[in-house]
C-alpha cells in the first residue's frame, strides 16, 4: 500500500493568533496565499505524474487543504476525519492502514501529519515536521515475512 501524506500549501495566518484555536471557523476558512497556490501548484504537477490513476485522494475540510486538493486536478473527497487535530489514528483508519490496496494521498495538516507519519516510521519523538507543501510518499512492504514502511521519497514544492 502506497500513503503519500500531503500536508497545505502556505496560508493566510489565522486572524487570531492569540484566541483563535485550530480547526475553529476563522481557521477553517483560511485560504492559500500566493505563494501557497505556486507550492500546491508545483507539487501537484509532479504528484499527478508519479500517481497512478486509481489513487483515492482525501482532503481536510478545510479551506486550503481543500485548495491544495484543488491544484492537482483529480477528483477528492473531503472527510472530517482529517480535520485540523485529528488523531492520527483517525488518518489510518480512513486510508485502511495496512490492508488498503489502492494508492492514497491524504491533505491535511500539522501535527496530525507528523504523529502519522512518527507512528508508521516508529520514530521515537511521537511525531516528525512536515513542512508546509510538502509530501512524504510512504510504502508498506513484506520482507522477510515482516511488514515494513519505507520512504518512498519526502518533497518540497521549493526542490521541484
Amino acid at each position: 500500500m502506497d500513503l503519500i501524506l500531503w500536508r497545505h500549501a502556505e496560508a493566510h495566518d489565522h486572524p487570531h493568533p492569540d484566541t483563535g484555536a485550530p480547526g475553529d471557523e476563522a481557521d477553517m476558512v483560511r485560504a492559500l496565499t500566493v505563494r501557497g497556490e505556486k507550492q500546491a501548484t508545483r507539487m501537484a504537477a509532479w504528484l499527478d505524474r508519479q500517481l497512478p490513476e486509481g489513487a483515492r485522494v482525501f482532503a481536510s475540510p478545510a479551506l486550503r487543504t481543500e485548495q491544495t486538493a484543488q491544484a492537482l486536478g483529480r477528483r477528492f473527497r473531503v472527510r472530517d476525519e482529517i480535520a485540523p487535530e485529528s488523531p492520527a489514528q483517525a488518518v489510518l483508519d480512513l486510508v485502511q492502514w495496512p490492508t488498503g490496496k489502492s494508492p492514497v494521498v491524504v491533505i491535511g495538516h500539522q501535527p496530525t501529519l507528523g504523529r502519522v507519519i512518527a507512528r508508521l516510521l516508529d520514530l521515537p519523538e511521537g511525531e516528525c515536521a512536515v513542512k508546509k507543501g510538502a509530501l512524504w510518499w510512504l510504502r508498506l512492504r513484506e520482507r522477510n515475512g515482516a511488514q515494513q514502511t519505507v520512504v518512498v521519497t519526502v518533497q518540497t514544492p521549493e526542490l521541484l
